[in-house]
């Protein structure tokens, strides 16, 4: 096995750099993780790419980027307890304390220690050619799932499948989905697969309402415009949805999420960052509406999603419009920060 490895960081201001790390060696319950595929989060985009704007949680510390990391386990450390070389994981992507009450319920996301740290963000993540992980963080994939399949799991629909479970989206509803990036992309996969007799998708960027329109992922997809509740309405006799999903982290596109349901509608927030100000007596009380905040999901959903998707016969990798290797990073981010693909990736050799 060779002595360096290539990784990317990123200093902020819009850029990205590839220097040489030394490639890990793993200690007691750690695993070696010699990468397949790392896809990028809108996250990743917001709060570190184009400045560090981070704090907490999401403080970035210079580390070797990217959260949603996928490969194959080539040596580990000792005691292990279940997972082995030649096993396909993803990465839960935060490693938490194992302590608290969070961690214990699987919700590392929400764990506050100090010793709380996200791949990616307070330690090396996936973007280089080996991953250093705790076994604990491991969750094995099945041989239908690609590698893309996988790191697509590891951030994005599993925290879009928290969200729908939140809602309890189920065949008694119809679904709207604001905000067509990849989170709403895997938003209709998921509403869709956890039996909603209807999805409607919303978005203003052409590129992305084409791009749900030509996967099929919607019953009808909706330019999120002043014409767009009509539609909405339109198209379930009047009412409304039952439940909504915004991924648009925009003020009009969770207006419309809200504003998009019919009484005793339930709304998800996914989409980070922004604002939003709504009229509480019309466009909640009255109409008696709950949200939800959703903020990634726990490990054994994340499990949970890993077995149920051959069960669906679902491929998040169809949402990935944009494949670069290791030392096009910088344009890999290029493409994901002008908000006009699906999920970018960027691929080893899988």
């Amino acid at each position: 096995m060779a002595q360096t490895m290539l990784g990317a960081v990123l200093p902020g201001n819009s850029t990205v750099e590839l220097r040489e790390f030394p490639v890990p060696t793993p200690g007691y319950g750690q695993v070696l993780i010699k990468m397949k595929a790392s896809t990028i989060c809108g996250s990743d985009i917001r709060a570190i790419y184009r400045e560090h704007l981070g704090k907490g949680p999401e403080g970035y510390r210079g580390v070797i980027c990217g959260h949603e990391p996928s490969g194959q386990i080539v040596a580990t450390g000792p005691d292990m307890r279940r997972f082995k070389e030649g096993d396909r994981v993803l990465l839960y992507h935060i490693s938490g304390c194992g302590r608290c009450h969070e961690c214990r319920t699987g919700y590392q996301i929400s764990c506050t220690s100090p010793r709380r740290a996200a791949y990616g963000w307070q330690r090396d993540g996936g973007n280089a050619e080996f991953c250093l992980a705790e076994e604990a963080d491991c969750v094995l994939m099945p041989d239908s799932m690609s590698y893309v399949d996988g790191a697509c799991v590891a951030c994005g629909f599993g925290t879009c499948y928290e969200a729908i479970r939140r809602i309890g989206v189920s065949g008694d509803d119809t679904a709207l989905v604001v905000g067509l990036g990849p989170m709403g992309l895997a938003s209709l996969m998921l509403a869709r697969a956890r039996g909603a007799t209807k999805v409607i998708g919303a978005d203003v960027v052409p590129e992305r309402l084409a791009l749900a329109d030509k996967l099929g992922l919607a019953d009808l997809v909706v330019k999120a415009d002043e014409n767009a509740i009509s539609r909405i309405r339109e198209a379930t006799e009047g009412l409304g949805c039952e439940v909504a999903i915004d991924c648009s982290g925009a003020s009009a596109g969770r207006q419309l999420a809200v504003r998009g349901t019919r009484r005793w509608g339930r709304i998800a927030f996914v989409g980070e960052g922004g604002t939003v100000e709504l009229n509480p007596s019309p466009d909640m009380i009255h109409d008696q509406k709950t949200i939800y905040g959703s903020w990634v999901t726990n490990l054994g959903n994340a499990e949970d999603l890993v077995e149920r998707m051959p069960r669906w016969n679902m491929h998040p990798d169809v949402t990935c419009t944009h494949r670069f290797p290791l030392e096009k990073a910088s344009e890999a981010y290029k493409t994901m920060d002008e908000g006009k693909s699906g999920k970018v990736a960027i691929v080893f050799d899988e």
